[in-house]
């Protein structure tokens, strides 16, 4: 039996500022279903999501297997020659051997330990930042709070420096806008132009490391070994491309819709508030961010490849396939989380899927995680009184739906 069809907006401003109401009607009349505009299939409930993630059946690539021939596919792109051999050479796209030989080398530079040595310099950050918007009567929460803070940390935590950090946010803004299902020539010029320049940069600060090795993870990926195995250069850079567009358009979409939820909700907010200037207060905060990445998901739409000739939902599918994972959806599901549209910021458990599932849950969701919570931490703790400037407008958004993220969030600070 053929699955249903249905087109999702993703380009209709209203879905994009609040998918919750349609994705609660799919998620109970149509779970799963064909979207013959995008040509994907769409899971909607957090079981279906879940499983797929650990289907190994289904890649994040389908090239390691099959030749774009034996998919019928049509020749690479050459307007985004960069952009593709990019995606082929970081840990998020690859399969199989590939992806375990890339993650172990990652992982044994981007460590825990790493990762939790910053929190000293992490809130030195924030405290200058927050200094600086004391005297504001107003501001942009988007780019005067939480876009500067991941861009300093990533460039730090690579050994960018600073005269080169200006265009690290530009260049991860564009790239990521090739991950939307579609895009236009204009932004796929842009995307081009940014792995282009980005990698230039990266390649020049490698081969200094080398020569000069620095305390920072390009050295580190540099110097990798296991089992006398290494990073090849390319395999670097665009690890460390992956590291800037992941780590960043998370935490700052995340930190900024946390807050429009919280300011939305005062009671929230001034609970948040009440704990921020206690030194134990970071455990609550922690929490409180779990529940408010699950609430409005920063990273709404994930898709798979299909490996292999399967049949899903009774949906025959073939190689080279895509599916679309809605974890917006998913994070809303009343079969997975009791009262899904309530916030509940002590909930427990809350296994959300927003930093994925499976072989590829995400790397840097450890400092992604730090990061949001200090931050979200600090701003309580800063502007007890904080509050929308205007609450009757609509947010604006950027535009996308695989990465969704408000375009400015203007605030009062008391």
């Amino acid at each position: 039996m053929a699955l249903p069809t249905f087109t999702l907006p993703l380009h209709d401003p209203a879905f994009v500022r609040d998918p919750y109401p349609l994705l609660a009607q799919l998620r109970e009349e149509t779970p799963a279903f064909r979207d013959p505009v995008l040509q994907r299939v769409f899971l909607t409930r957090y079981g279906d999501i879940a499983a797929l993630l650990r289907d190994r059946r289904f890649g994040r690539s389908v090239l390691h297997r099959y030749s774009r021939d034996e998919l019928g596919w049509p020749p690479p792109d050459p307007r985004q020659a960069n952009f593709d051999a990019f995606n082929t050479n970081h840990l998020l796209d690859s399969e199989g051997d590939k992806h375990t030989r890339l993650r172990s080398l990652v992982g044994l530079a981007f460590t825990p330990r790493r990762v939790e040595s910053l929190t000293a310099r992490i809130t030195a950050l924030l405290d200058t930042q927050l200094r600086q918007l004391a005297a504001a009567s107003s501001f942009d929460l988007v780019a005067d709070y939480a876009e500067p803070l991941p861009v300093t940390v990533i460039a730090e935590l690579l050994g960018v420096p600073e005269s080169e950090r200006g265009q690290l946010r530009p260049w991860s803004a564009a790239i990521v806008r090739l991950y939307e299902p579609t895009y236009t020539p204009q932004e796929q010029a842009a995307a081009e132009r940014a792995v282009l320049e980005f990698s230039a940069l990266l390649r020049d600060l490698a081969r200094a490391r080398r020569t000069v090795p620095q305390d920072d993870l390009i050295t580190a990926l540099v110097q990798v070994e296991a089992e006398g195995d290494r990073l090849t250069e390319q395999e670097l850079i665009d690890t460390c491309i992956l590291l800037l567009n992941a780590g960043h358009e998370a935490s700052v979409n995340g930190l900024t819709a946390a807050v429009l939820v919280l300011l939305r909700a005062r009671t929230h907010w001034e609970e948040l508030a009440r704990a921020a200037p206690h030194a134990e207060s970071l455990p609550f905060f922690r929490s409180a961010l779990e529940e408010l990445l699950r609430f409005d998901t920063p990273l709404p739409l994930f898709e798979r490849y299909v490996l292999e000739s399967l049949t899903l939902h009774g949906e025959p599918l073939r190689p080279g396939e895509k599916v679309g994972l809605l974890y917006a959806s998913g994070n809303r599901d009343g079969r997975r989380f009791e009262a899904p549209d309530r916030l509940d910021l002590t909930r427990t458990p809350n296994l959300h899927l927003t930093f994925g599932l499976g072989t590829h849950y995400c790397l840097g969701a450890p400092l992604a995680r730090l990061e949001l919570a200090l931050s979200l931490r600090a701003l309580a703790r800063a502007f007890p009184q904080l509050r929308l400037r205007d609450p009757e407008a609509d947010p604006d958004y950027v535009g996308g739906f695989v990465i969704r993220g408000l375009r400015r969030l203007d605030v009062v600070p008391g």
